[in-house]
């Protein structure tokens, strides 16, 4: 059993209510620390265990006791998944819902499109692709606002796993669309329903595409697997019919939003730390320590759901985890906890001589995307603040306004001057 600290503030008598819209995440995050180690929370109307310690957290997303397994370890996921609106968080068929041996059958299936001669083949892909972005940036006149997560912050990422998946431009557009439904936490049940019927769609048409006309892409290469495999989750290796359009909706909207929530938070800090900001641009720091350090502040996901114990879990506070019990992963709590960061755990300091976080999870879970997402977004603030030495905010910092969801951490709208005129 770990050692935690005990809580500031009394245990609820009831769940703690996330805010759907995450509008003010910074102070519910901040609750949820007050109540120790673990809480329990209502997500959108399911009970769950808000884990905001990191060192439990880290145990927790390591132990075999923990499963993402929900048909197999989770006695309410057949009721759950059929009226919650985040049911494709747990419904799917792919790695990320995959507990043991499943998940790691799954993970080598994936695997190979991620190794490190293969990502740093894609640096001048990334380069390529913003410097064109940049360039059309730079022919608007002098003075204009822009919105560089419109402009900037999407179209990278988009295009960029577009490249990787084999997704034709044609249809970049509407994968942003939905994927951007799946994580907006205000939709109703009927909504998401909804998206994710178009959603599956898009991915029937790609698979279909793909497999008339084959590339080197990832989306080819798993379907020749699937195909050559032959079965459909018998008692081959190779992906059933679901497990393949489930992992592409993985590889698709965990490739893409993500990197846009960093590139937006990542700028919009930079742009009101002008201080940090100068230490960069003067060699004090470098691209790679404010990737690192807007990743622990502004992680580009807040909670993911979910996990599940698969036995009872003893908490030093005294309070039980028990067998069945869904778990909420609460990184970017974690990621700011004054036991891992201490009195400055909520200041942006790029120089801060740790920036530990779990941004990209921990365990046998961990983003396999994570040295592709950095690149990304490395090389954006190098480029960008390049180009345009003197962007500023075309707002003030609190106008800002947070995405509509407990899960995605970015704005809705980053607007900024790339060539402020001189008064």
């Amino acid at each position: 059993m770990v050692t935690t600290p005990k809580p500031t503030t009394p245990v609820p008598a009831t769940p703690v209510v996330l805010d759907p819209t995450g509008a003010d995440h910074h102070t519910e995050h901040q609750l949820l620390r007050s109540h120790g180690a673990a809480v329990l929370v209502d997500v959108l109307g399911v009970p769950a265990w808000s884990i905001s310690d990191p060192v439990l957290l880290k145990e927790l997303l390591t132990s075999p006791r923990v499963s993402k397994d929900g048909p197999a370890h989770w006695p309410s996921f057949e009721q759950v998944v059929q009226t919650w609106p985040l049911s494709l968080w747990i419904g799917v068929s792919n790695m990320f819902t995959a507990y043991g041996a499943n998940h790691r059958r799954l993970r080598q299936l994936v695997a190979p499109a991620f190794t490190a001669r293969r990502i740093a083949g894609l640096t001048t892909v990334v380069e390529d692709l913003v410097t064109a972005i940049l360039d059309d940036l730079d022919a608007l006149p002098a003075g204009a606002v822009v919105d560089l997560r419109e402009h900037l912050a999407y179209p990278l990422p988009i295009a960029v796993i577009g490249h990787l998946m084999g997704v034709p431009d044609d249809q970049r557009t509407a994968f942003r669309s939905t994927v951007d439904g799946v994580f907006d936490t205000t939709l109703t049940t009927a909504q998401q329903a909804a998206n994710t019927k178009v959603l599956y769609g898009m991915l029937d048409e790609l698979i279909e595409a793909r497999r008339e006309h084959p590339g080197e892409d990832l989306t080819s290469l798993l379907i020749a697997t699937r195909d050559e495999d032959g079965d459909d989750r018998g008692d081959g290796d190779g992906l059933s019919g679901a497990e393949l359009r489930d992992t592409l909706l993985l590889m698709i909207s965990a490739g893409y939003e993500t990197t846009v929530n960093v590139i937006d938070q990542a700028i919009s800090l930079l742009l009101c730390h002008r201080d940090q900001l100068r230490l960069v641009q003067s060699g004090g720091a470098s691209w790679g320590n404010v990737v690192e350090e807007t990743l622990r502040l502004e992680p580009a996901v807040k909670h993911l759901p979910l996990r599940y114990a698969i036995t009872d879990i003893e908490l030093p506070d005294g309070q039980t985890i028990v067998r069945g019990d869904a778990i909420l992963a609460s990184y970017a709590a974690a990621n700011r906890h004054p036991r891992w960061h201490g009195d400055t755990a909520d200041a942006f300091d790029v120089r801060r001589p740790s920036k530990d976080h779990l941004a990209f999870g921990h365990g046998v879970h961990f983003c396999l995307g994570a040295p592709l997402a950095r690149i990304e977004v490395a090389t954006s603030l190098r480029l960008l603040f390049t180009r345009f030495p003197r962007l500023e905010l075309a707002c003030e910092a609190a106008e800002l306004v947070p995405l509509p969801s407990l899960i995605s951490n970015g704005h809705t709208a980053l607007p900024v001057r790339l060539n402020p005129v001189s008064t």
